[in-house]
């Protein structure tokens, strides 16, 4: 038998070999449960000989989580954006501005799909991978080397190459997209219908916030991929051309896209943008257009850059999918920074696949720009095949009675009792006095408070500690505070940290009326989230609700019912429930059927064996409604002490009985 050293070297060699196989050139020769069986033993191997492993081990793809968030690195090289063209007129008039810079060169091209991704730049020291950078401003991005890790088709060590031979030795930069294939984003998606979780709204988003996660373990359950698209060296003149660089990437054991082709002139390149019009449907990720440079390296580095982009090479963009809605209503939601964001809420339409209700109009400015109105008839499209936006409006099947959309006038209505400004130079008007860590605060004291999720540790001084210390970027951050996070903090000693982490752990399956309560969703108190969960019974059911059917719950006038919408339509508020989800925390629904189902009460006064919230509950939990002020459906008003005497007028007028606290205290018996 081969001595360990010998056996686990051979076993990473033909592991990395079968990667390679099925990764890059999509011809596995072994099935997976013979891939597996070879990466079990390795495993076993290796926990027997822990001296023997190595950082490129295909083993050692998920490392730890990451404490403090991702550091920032510099590029050695721009990661450049690319101009945008949208028309064949467009590339025509590229290649007259290249051409004459270019002069007596002999200019040909290279192309490939336009991957829709997330940037990423590999850096491998002597064949072994070391770093691995997003985009970021295109000089400084962040490290998430841990993430790329657990791609299983990035290879930590390049493949051996006769004639990619100097590639092995100093550094080579792999540039690329980190992407989702459709095919895994629909079965994604299916386990989430499945476990009655809420679907993802697109395989870009999903990509680039999984990438972006603290914890490796939580990115390699996520079937991710990475697509190159260039290669560098320190000594430019080894990759002498793109098709060369995409040559080289296969060489290397690096995926790349195999509909990229070599182009040897303008009529070729027109040719390759026609073909790809209706083709690239049938890719297996998703794309809006195709990139197109110029071949020659030299060349294409000597036409220089124009701000972020470079002059030799484009990006075509497809015309974007469009159709037509009604605008129903604009409400305002106010973000986590205090900014005033315009909502459109819109009949349902079907757009790239998908179908959309709603759309961010951005700013006042926006609005004014567009000029939509409520009734209007508009044009929505998907900008990049991703986000819905308001294109233009329909004005010829513009209604005679729709009034131009006032936007102090709505912030005003919708929030009477809040003032906001609008900053000179900024399109945004804010919530006056606010800053995005005063709101932060105040989010996540709203959210630990009794009749929200209970967490009575979680008080004010222990909130603005963790927020100060940059612990708690939203409230769903709590549940990724440690004890070891806590005990750095002056507030904290080890028994306070643990009591404080396993309180929060213990809210991880609230009753549901107390999460929407806890969310801070503005005019929703716990009565109005009671109303709604009776009505929509799960967060996916409220969350898809329309201001029509909201409207139909008792209760629910249109300023609730706007304000209900334009939360729920606020991307931040999209991606602070999934995170909610991604850290285990799942709301209850339970139907009451108490015994006092279907009574209403009023309390008033001060009881002696119970606060009022107290009395809140127990009404609740029995099936009863607790109201705050009496009214003609009022069934009882409990009396306590020191009682105002219009309360009780007001009950004889409406001949609603009056009962004591004793009175009060055998009905909650008698009705369990």
């Amino acid at each position: 038998m081969l001595p360990a050293a010998d056996r686990i070297r051979d076993l990473r060699q033909l592991l990395n070999q079968y990667s390679y196989e099925y990764h890059v050139l999509d011809a596995p020769t072994v099935s997976d449960a013979v891939y597996d069986s070879l990466f079990q033993e390795l495993k076993q191997l290796e926990a027997a000989h822990p001296s023997l492993v190595t950082p490129d081990s295909p083993t050692q793809r998920v490392g730890n989580e990451l404490k403090g968030g991702f550091q920032k690195v510099n590029h050695k090289w721009r990661m450049l954006s690319l101009n945008d063209v949208f028309s064949i007129k467009e590339v025509e008039a590229w290649f007259g501005r290249i051409s004459k810079l270019a002069g007596d060169s002999r200019i040909d091209f290279f192309a490939d799909i336009k991957m829709d991704g997330l940037a990423c730049s590999l850096v491998y020291e002597d064949g072994i991978l070391t770093q691995a950078v997003t985009r970021g401003d295109s000089y400084v991005g962040e490290d998430v080397t841990a993430n790329v890790r657990t791609i299983k088709n990035v290879p930590l060590r390049l493949r051996d190459s006769k004639r990619c031979a100097d590639f092995l030795v100093g550094r080579t930069e792999v540039r690329g997209e980190i992407v989702m294939l459709k095919d895994d984003f629909e079965a994604i998606n299916q386990r989430q219908e499945a476990a009655g979780l809420p679907t993802y709204a697109n395989p870009r988003n999903l990509a680039a916030g999984t990438i972006r996660q603290l914890d490796p373990q939580l990115v390699a359950d996520r079937p991710l991929s990475f697509r190159a698209y260039d290669v560098l060296r320190d000594k430019s003149s080894e990759v002498p051309t793109q098709e060369f660089a995409y040559d080289a990437l296969t060489e290397l054991g690096i995926s790349r896209n195999h509909q990229a082709k070599y182009l040897p002139n303008l009529a070729a390149v027109e040719e390759f943008i026609d073909q790809w019009d209706e083709l690239r449907h049938d890719l297996p990720f998703n794309t809006d257009g195709v990139v197109v440079k110029v071949n020659d390296r030299q060349l294409y580095e000597g036409l220089g850059i124009v701000g972020k982009q470079p002059r030799a090479a484009i990006a075509f963009k497809y015309p974007a999918e469009q159709a037509t809605t009604v605008v129903r209503d604009i409400v305002i939601q106010i973000g986590r920074t205090g900014a005033a964001t315009p909502v459109a809420v819109f009949d349902p339409v079907v757009v790239a696949g998908s179908t959309i209700t709603h759309a961010s109009l951005h700013n006042a400015d926006e609005i004014a720009r567009l000029d939509v109105r409520v009734g209007d008839t508009v044009v929505i499209f998907k900008a990049g095949d991703i986000i819905p936006q308001v294109e233009s409006v329909v004005e010829s099947l513009r209604p005679a009675d729709v009034a131009k959309f006032d936007f102090e006038a709505a912030l005003k209505r919708q929030y009477s009792d809040l003032e906001f400004d609008r900053r000179p130079g900024e399109a945004a008007y804010r919530l006056r006095g606010a800053t995005s860590e005063i709101l932060l605060k105040k989010a996540v004291e709203h959210f630990a408070s009794k009749s929200a999720l209970d967490i009575n540790t979680l008080g004010e001084k222990n909130v603005e500690a963790i927020v100060d210390a940059g612990l708690v970027k939203d409230m769903a951050d709590i549940y990724r505070l440690t004890v070891a996070d806590l005990v750095e903090l002056d507030r904290f000693a080890d028994l306070s940290a643990r009591k404080l982490v396993k309180a929060i752990q213990a809210a991880k399956r609230p009753l549901l009326e107390r999460f929407i309560y806890g969310l801070g969703i503005r005019h929703v108190g716990i009565q109005t989230a009671r109303d709604l969960v009776e009505k929509f019974e799960t967060l996916d059911g409220l969350q898809a609700a329309s201001i029509d059917e909201l409207l139909a719950v008792d209760g629910i006038g249109q300023v609730v019912a706007e304000s209900v919408v334009a939360w729920f339509s606020d991307q931040d508020n999209i991606d602070l429930l999934a995170k909610f989800k991604r850290l285990g925390v799942e709301p209850i629904y339970e139907r009451l059927t108490g015994g006092l189902a279907g009574i209403n009460f009023v309390v008033t006064g001060t009881l002696a064996t119970m606060s009022r919230d107290e009395a809140a509950d127990a009404i609740r939990q029995r099936g009863g409604v607790f109201q705050a002020a009496i009214s003609r459906e009022t069934n009882y008003l409990v009396a306590g002490d020191k009682v105002g005497s219009s309360k009780l007028s007001k009950a004889r007028s409406l001949e609603v009985p009056v009962i004591d606290e004793t009175q009060f205290i055998e009905l909650l018996k008698e009705s369990k």
